[in-house]
């Protein structure tokens, strides 16, 4: 009988097992839970208020308009002084992003009359923006492109992805219940949509056609991605379409929408997928001329690489490269993935018989003087620097050149109840900068009130500063 109830008991074992099983489950529903409640945005989603909200941010009239007709010409100013403190700040203060945002909301929720007005006010948007620039540009004295401008001529897959999560952070932060101030304007700042369009306005300003529609497709990229960032997530949150009565101009209204939805969604895949190639392509070059391209007595002075073309063209300065090391360089693309099928073209500075530089393309040498120009002047004006440093310095030393005697003299004839006259320059800092101080120390006769020692020494901190032409200097009591 014994036997029997053992073999009809579960083994220690197999209950060790089986509770270690639940606790693992257990643990893993918690973290399951955890997790959820952690990035769960719907339950804090307040639908109607985040539409009625967007749908109030499309307009551009009144406050709007004004708002950033003048936040224009600040990042105007910024952009063309190359203040990047500037263009952030008229980047907080700009109303941009309202019809986008609109734009993605409305597909999502087939609402055709939001989606007409924000296009429309987009448009209306762009053309104040570019007309406000433009009119900057043509009246600014300055028309030497800043970096800050250059920076904004073409895109990069970076700005594809701020783009993106920019646009995304927007419409979660505009979804949740009392909006979060602070990401909106991070995300204005971040989106960087009024920098192209500034840019835009300098190009036809300039008459830079290539500068004008780089900024413009710049920000159509930016504007793209937010709109289709605002609507996937709004897809996501389970926005209520936008009800119709007649049932067939809701299927109508639906089938537009999803084909808006397509169309945006198609070219902008596209458009990240090549611009992510071209950024790898770029980078792998780079790395490919930091490691293959090396050559003593040789030094790279210039290179650009061609996506379109898959071209690496190397302008090289220096000793000859033979022709078999140059094989090597080329056979070595293929050790890259990303430049398998690349072209490289090899430019050098001199010919065999070691005379002047005669391949260089202008472009190169101009390319060339410019940064010797740019690097000379840097050193004139360090220079410069250095010469009024030192002649504030020598002035100050000269301004303490006077006769010590004389000036003694004159102050016991005029103040009789000093005994006693020291003169010392003092070498002061607030920690910022460091400055030179004539200082005078005045003992007085012991019979003489505190009240009068005050009163006299402001009198003869005035006299000398007369006397001696100085406009600052220090006078203190010593008793």
């Amino acid at each position: 009988m014994e036997n029997n109830d053992n073999l009809g008991s579960n083994p220690p074992e197999k209950e060790n097992f089986d509770m270690d099983l639940t606790k693992a489950r257990g643990l893993w529903e918690n973290i399951r839970v955890f997790i959820s409640e952690l990035l769960d945005i719907r339950a804090d989603t307040d639908r109607e208020s985040t539409v009625e909200a967007i749908k109030k941010d499309i307009s551009f009239k009144g406050h709007n308009a004004w708002i950033l007709i003048f936040s224009i010409f600040v990042a105007s100013i910024g952009l063309n002084v190359g203040s990047a403190a500037v263009v952030i700040g008229a980047m907080l203060i700009s109303p941009l992003m309202g019809p986008i945002v609109g734009i993605g909301l409305s597909v999502a929720i087939n609402d055709v009359r939001m989606l007409k007005r924000s296009f429309i006010n987009l448009g209306v948007m762009v053309f104040l923006s570019v007309l406000t620039a433009t009119f900057y540009f043509f009246i600014s004295p300055i028309k030497i492109p800043s970096p800050e401008i250059i920076a904004r001529t073409y895109p990069t897959i970076l700005d594809v992805l701020v783009a993106i999560f920019g646009g995304l952070a927007l419409i979660v932060a505009k979804t949740k219940k009392g909006t979060i101030a602070s990401v909106i304007f991070g995300v204005a700042i971040a989106t960087a949509l009024m920098p192209p369009l500034c840019t835009v306005g300098y190009g036809l300003a300039t008459g830079n056609m290539p500068f004008a529609s780089g900024a413009l497709y710049l920000f159509s990229i930016n504007a793209v991605f937010i709109a289709l960032s605002t609507f996937l997530v709004s897809k996501l949150l389970g926005f209520p379409l936008v009800k119709y009565a007649n049932q067939q101009r809701r299927r109508r209204i639906a089938q537009i929408a999803t084909a808006i939805a397509i169309v945006i969604m198609i070219p902008s895949v596209i458009l990240f997928v090549n611009l992510l190639r071209k950024q790898v392509f770029i980078s792998t070059a780079e790395e490919y001329l930091a490691k293959v391209i090396k050559y003593q007595g040789t030094e790279t002075i210039k290179y650009e690489e061609d996506f379109k073309k898959r071209e690496i063209e190397v302008y090289l300065i220096g000793n000859v490269v033979p022709d078999i090391t140059i094989q090597t360089w080329r056979e070595a693309l293929s050790d890259f993935e990303a430049l398998k099928g690349s072209k490289l073209i090899i430019h050098q500075g001199t010919n065999e018989s070691g005379g002047d530089i005669n391949l260089l393309s202008s472009q190169v040498k101009s390319g060339i003087l410019e940064d010797l120009y740019l690097k000379n002047q840097e050193v004139i004006e360090n220079k410069d620097a250095q010469i009024s440093f030192l002649e504030k310095e020598l002035l100050k030393y000269k301004q303490g050149d006077f006769s010590f005697e004389e000036i003694s003299r004159e102050l016991k004839i005029n103040y009789q109840d000093v005994e006693n006259l020291t003169y010392a320059n003092t070498i002061s800092t607030n920690f910022k900068k460091i400055d030179t101080i004539p200082t005078f120390n005045v003992t007085w006769d012991s019979r003489i009130r505190k009240a009068d020692k005050i009163t006299e020494v402001r009198k003869i901190e005035k006299w000398l500063a007369l006397r001696l032409k100085l406009d600052t200097l220090l006078v203190r009591s010593l008793n």
